[in-house]
């Protein structure tokens, strides 16, 4: 079976292959650093808007940018893994950017997702899928559920106590 997990070079072709079939692309981006309940429903959801779901998962130094220099808890080959295990989830693209602008140029998916948390006219790579033709849409958060949550949850319940 064929890795899940491809480089830009790889996932430029899967692109140009599903464009030729037909095949409406959907991509979506993030640090997916420990996975939960509001990650699976967000990328569950993000599938239904088309026929492949294409993630780009932000590499270590992306996140320490972005998160600071506690995060990632999990490293980028064992989140790509994870994220590759899921059924909703067709190709995994680390990335080492803050943010996916320049994947987004170069594969223009039909359809960009982000959570519910960001506006809209701030999503990242919008304009570049919305000239193409595409749509961009948000998927609501599910509530209590994040990678934040489950941090502090493991703070108060095993640091607090020394």
């Amino acid at each position: 079976m064929k890795s899940k997990i491809v480089q830009l070079d790889a996932l430029i072709k899967i692109r140009e292959m599903a464009k030729r079939e037909g095949k409406k692309v959907v991509f979506t981006n993030g640090c997916f650093d420990i996975l939960h309940r509001g990650h699976i429903t967000y990328l569950e959801e993000a599938k239904k808007l088309g026929d492949i779901l294409i993630v780009g998962l932000n590499s270590d130094n992306s996140v320490k940018k972005i998160k600071g220099g506690k995060r990632p808890v999990v490293p980028e080959s064992d989140r790509a893994f994870v994220l590759s295990a899921l059924a909703c989830v067709d190709y995994v693209c680390i990335f080492d950017q803050e943010t996916p602008a320049e994947l987004i140029k170069k594969i223009v998916p039909d359809v960009l997702v982000k959570g519910g948390d960001w506006a809209e006219e701030n999503i990242v790579g919008r304009d570049t899928v919305e000239k193409s033709g595409g749509e961009v849409f948000t998927i609501p958060e599910v509530e209590g559920k994040s990678t934040q949550h489950i941090i502090q949850t493991i703070i108060e319940r095993y640091c607090r106590d020394r």
